[in-house]
C-alpha cells in the first residue's frame, strides 16, 4: 500500500513536470505572438494616422483655385450670301435692250427731238409702251398747275399718302403741313411721292376725279399710249411711249411754273422745329455745260431709271427720252452721249435721216 502511494505521487511529480515543461515551451511563443500582435497594431495605428494626416494636406489641395477654362464657343456656320437676282424690268422682259443703236446708249427706249423743227434725230424703241414711274408727276404738276389752286393754302401729309405699294420712305410724316406750292415743288424736283400724292388727294372732288383729270389730259393732247392710275408713279399701272413723253416735255415746257419748280437745284422747307435740305434728282442741272429748260426723273424696278429733258444743244432745242435704263447713272450717261454727238455735228441736215436703233443679229423676241 506504501508502495502504491510512492508510485501515485511518482506518475503525478512527471505529469506536473510534463505540464510545467510544457508551459515553459509555449509561453515564449506565446508572448512572442503577443509582441507580433502589438507591433502590427502599432504599425497599422501609425498608418492611419499618416492618411489622417495626408488628407488634410489633400483637402487642402483641393480648396486651391481652379482655373477652369471656357470652351471656345463653336463658330457659327457660315453661309455664303447670295444676293436675290434685282427683279427685271418691262423692257427687260421684253427684249427691248437687244436692240442697239449707233450711240450705244443703255437706255432701252431713247427719242431726241428737235422741238421747233419735231424733226426726228434718234430713236430707239420709241413706240414701247412701258411703265414711267415718276414721270407721272409732270402731268401731276401740270394739272395742278393749270388748275390755278391757290399755292399758299396748306396742306397736311395723312396716313393716305404713305406708299403701301412700294414701300418707300419720306421724310415728309404723317401730321407734316405745307403750302400746296411747296408740295409741288417738292415733288417735281425731289420726286417726293408723299407730296405728290397729297396735291391729287387734296385736288377739288378727290384723288379719283384728280386721276381722271390726268387721264383726260393725255388724251386731249394726242398721248394714245398714256395710262394713269395715280399721281406719284409708284405704280407700274402707269404706262406711256417715247413718243407720248415727248409731247408731254413739249407742252410742260410752255408753262413757267413747271419750268423753274422741276430745274430747281435744290429747295428749303421749314417742318416743326427743323430745316429740311431736298435737292434735285438730275444732277445734270447743277452742271454747266447744260442748259436744261425743263427736266424729270423716275425709277421702280418695272420701269428702270428714266429720264426727259428739255435742253438746248449747240444752238438746237432739243426734247429727250430715255426710258428703262439700266444702271443707276446710266440715264444721265446717255443725256451726255446724245449731246456730245449733237455738239459733234452743229448743222444737222434737216432731212438727215434720224439714228435707227436694229435688232442685235440673232436675238430672239
Amino acid at each position: 500500500m506504501h508502495h502504491a502511494h510512492r508510485t501515485a505521487v511518482s506518475r503525478f511529480c512527471q505529469v506536473l513536470s510534463v505540464f510545467l515543461v510544457s508551459a515553459a515551451l509555449v509561453a515564449p511563443a506565446a508572448q512572442a505572438s503577443e509582441r507580433k500582435k502589438a507591433l502590427a497594431k502599432k504599425e497599422q495605428v501609425s498608418s492611419s494616422s499618416a492618411k489622417r494626416a495626408v488628407a488634410p494636406r489633400k483637402a487642402a489641395a483641393n480648396n486651391k483655385p481652379v482655373r477652369i477654362t471656357a470652351k471656345a464657343a463653336k463658330a457659327p456656320t457660315r453661309v455664303a450670301y447670295t444676293p436675290a437676282p434685282p427683279r427685271l424690268s418691262f423692257g427687260q422682259m421684253a427684249g427691248l435692250h437687244e436692240i442697239t443703236d449707233p450711240l450705244d446708249l443703255k437706255s432701252s427706249v431713247a427719242l431726241v427731238i428737235d422741238q421747233e423743227t419735231h424733226e426726228v434725230l434718234l430713236s430707239k424703241n420709241d413706240h414701247a409702251v412701258l411703265p414711267i414711274a415718276s414721270l407721272t408727276k409732270l402731268m401731276t404738276g401740270m394739272i395742278i398747275s393749270q388748275a390755278h389752286l391757290p399755292m399758299e393754302e396748306a396742306i397736311t401729309i395723312t396716313q393716305e399718302d404713305v406708299d403701301t405699294e412700294k414701300g418707300s420712305r419720306s421724310r415728309l410724316t404723317v401730321g407734316t403741313t405745307l403750302t400746296r406750292g411747296e408740295m409741288l415743288h417738292l415733288a417735281l424736283m425731289s420726286s417726293e411721292n408723299r407730296a405728290a400724292h397729297a396735291l391729287g388727294r387734296t385736288y377739288p372732288g378727290g384723288l379719283d376725279v384728280f386721276v381722271t383729270q390726268m387721264n383726260a389730259k393725255a388724251r386731249l393732247l394726242g398721248m394714245t399710249d398714256t395710262r394713269y392710275v395715280e399721281p406719284t408713279g409708284l405704280s407700274s399701272r402707269n404706262q406711256s411711249s417715247a413718243r407720248d413723253l415727248a409731247t408731254l416735255v413739249n407742252v410742260a415746257h410752255a408753262d413757267p411754273l413747271l419750268r423753274e419748280l422741276s430745274t430747281s437745284p435744290g429747295y428749303e422747307v421749314a417742318v416743326g422745329h427743323k430745316t429740311l435740305q431736298y435737292n434735285n434728282t438730275n444732277g445734270l442741272v447743277k452742271n454747266p455745260s447744260w442748259d436744261i429748260g425743263l427736266q424729270k426723273t423716275g425709277y421702280i424696278s418695272e420701269a428702270g431709271r428714266c429720264l426727259v429733258m428739255q435742253a438746248q444743244v449747240a444752238g438746237r432745242k432739243l426734247i429727250m427720252v430715255f426710258l428703262d435704263s439700266a444702271g443707276k447713272f446710266s440715264r444721265l450717261g446717255d443725256a451726255e452721249r446724245v449731246r456730245q454727238w449733237v455738239e459733234s455735228k452743229p448743222v444737222l441736215p434737216s432731212l438727215a435721216t434720224p439714228l435707227q436703233a436694229v435688232r442685235v443679229s440673232g436675238s430672239g423676241g
